[in-house]
């Protein structure tokens, strides 16, 4: 509870007390990683439509190297469940401390290269190559960034402030996209516009990412361990097989929650991960809008993410998990639906409103979704099932979005195509919300195993 003396400016727990600065460190320390990681992603995304194609992949032929482009987008998912595996297996071992350093330091450092890398007019296959491979690095790390991220965040929390707190690091995802769109913005209308931007200025936003990770390892190293994680190691609770014990036991409870993932990682990554930029400042389009414009449409879009992550954590302490879920889902089905009429419509307005409304859906899901996903798993393997729901659930919902909305369209010729799959993943969460319980109040330490392994489905009596 709350103590409100004026002299005394602590939050009290059953377990241990948090005074503000506390709180603080860990809202800066779980929220720069993820903004990092979600930096990095945007940058690549948006430069990959923007000049990747041209400089990485153009030997393909024009069409074919813009699907190549968006591929490469996705080629580091399909590595986040490995990142998972061994970020899982150590931080449910060694802590969640150590695994996030590590993640923030292989994230910021691939990224930093990719600013080095010489082009295929430089040393022909050998470029994409290597930027797969630095891709690939990328993906191994983001897939244990987030899990260690919302668990230093929730395991911190004060009770009855789990929704708050897990909204932190779910902040650096809006923030993430806030720093690249202005970083692009400067970039492409100020600093190297034009031809400038394809021939060198690409590189400064990956370059600037190292910038990031020094200011990110140095709040992370002070970061106290998790108390959650502290009793584990106190009560030698912790399992050997981590990974095996999620995968035997706890199967249902992992694809349910990647599946629940999938609906706001396909529109989130899809809408403002690269397509629609690159869908509305295609020269070769129908809209043909400038983009510096579409970048500042993309950073109002951003803010307005931020906020909805941010009010739903306390919405989800208030009300509950899973009515802030329904509230998303429900939205982001209707939006889908408005999402290209309106985009095609052309205009600054038009877009804006279409990006600013699923700005909500997926801003009220983010915010939610750090501790719901905590609540779901027993203390001894959280930060595995964490993880690989999220890695798993990133890869069936955002990993290829992009570049399955440009086959769809190069296909059928038709927006619509689109459209009928972002609402088919949104439907997919939809049911996976249904299937699970809402369990905001059911405590987190490792004295509870029993109480965590129990009754995790919907249908389920107490």
């Amino acid at each position: 509870m709350s103590v409100n003396s004026p002299d005394v400016n602590l939050v009290q727990t059953n377990t241990h007390e948090y005074d503000r600065k506390s709180e603080r460190k860990v809202a800066l320390a779980t929220m720069i990683g993820t903004a990092i990681e979600f930096y990095d992603y945007f940058i690549y995304a948006a430069i990959a439509g923007m000049v990747f194609k041209h400089t990485f992949f153009s030997p393909a032929g024009e069409s074919f190297a813009v699907i190549l482009a968006f591929a490469s987008v996705g080629i580091s998912f399909l590595f986040r469940p490995l990142g998972a595996f061994i970020a899982g297996h150590y931080g449910d071992k060694l802590g969640r401390k150590t695994m996030l350093v590590l993640s923030l330091v292989l994230m910021g450092g691939s990224t930093t290269l990719i600013g080095l890398l010489p082009t295929y007019a430089s040393i022909g296959l050998l470029a994409p190559a290597l930027l797969i491979f630095l891709r690939i690095l990328q993906g191994i790390s983001a897939g244990g960034e987030w899990g260690g991220a919302i668990l230093m965040a929730v395991e911190h929390a004060p009770e009855g402030k789990r929704g708050r707190f897990g909204s932190f690091p779910q902040l650096g995802v809006p923030l993430g996209l806030l720093l690249s769109s202005a970083v692009l913005v400067l970039m492409t209308g100020v600093i190297s516009p034009g031809d400038a931007f394809l021939e060198w200025g690409w590189r400064i936003p990956f370059l600037l990412s190292i910038v990031l990770v020094v200011i990110g390892h140095w709040i992370r190293i002070s970061l106290d361990e998790t108390p959650v994680f502290k009793e584990i190691k106190k009560r030698k609770v912790e399992t050997h097989t981590p990974i095996k014990n999620l995968f035997t036991q706890h199967f249902p409870i992992l694809m349910l929650a990647a599946l629940l993932l999938a609906g706001t990682q396909a529109v989130g990554y899809m809408t403002t991960g690269g397509f629609i930029q690159n869908y509305t400042t295609d020269p070769n389009g129908s809209i043909r809008m400038d983009r510096p414009t579409m970048l500042l449409v993309v950073t109002f879009a951003a803010f307005i993410w931020l906020i909805f992550t941010w009010l739903a954590g306390g919405w989800a302490d208030k009300f509950g998990r899973k009515k802030i879920y329904y509230a998303s889902y429900i939205l982001q089905l209707i939006t889908v639906f408005m999402l290209f009429p309106l985009v095609n419509h052309g205009t600054v307005f038009s877009i804006g409103l279409a990006l600013v409304l699923l700005s909500i859906s997926v801003g009220l899901a983010c915010g939610v979704q750090s501790a719901f996903y905590s609540e779901l798993f027993p203390a001894s393997i959280r930060f595995s099932g964490v993880s690989i729901a999220y890695a798993l659930g990133s890869i069936l919902g955002g990993a290829f979005s992009p570049m399955i909305a440009a086959w769809l369209i190069a296909k059928t010729g038709e927006s619509a195509s689109v459209t009928y799959y972002l609402a088919a993943m949104t439907i997919l969460s939809l049911v996976a919300i249904t299937c699970l319980r809402d369990r905001k109040d059911i405590p987190l330490d490792p004295d509870h195993e029993a109480l965590q392994r129990a009754n995790p489905f919907s249908w389920q009596k107490d």
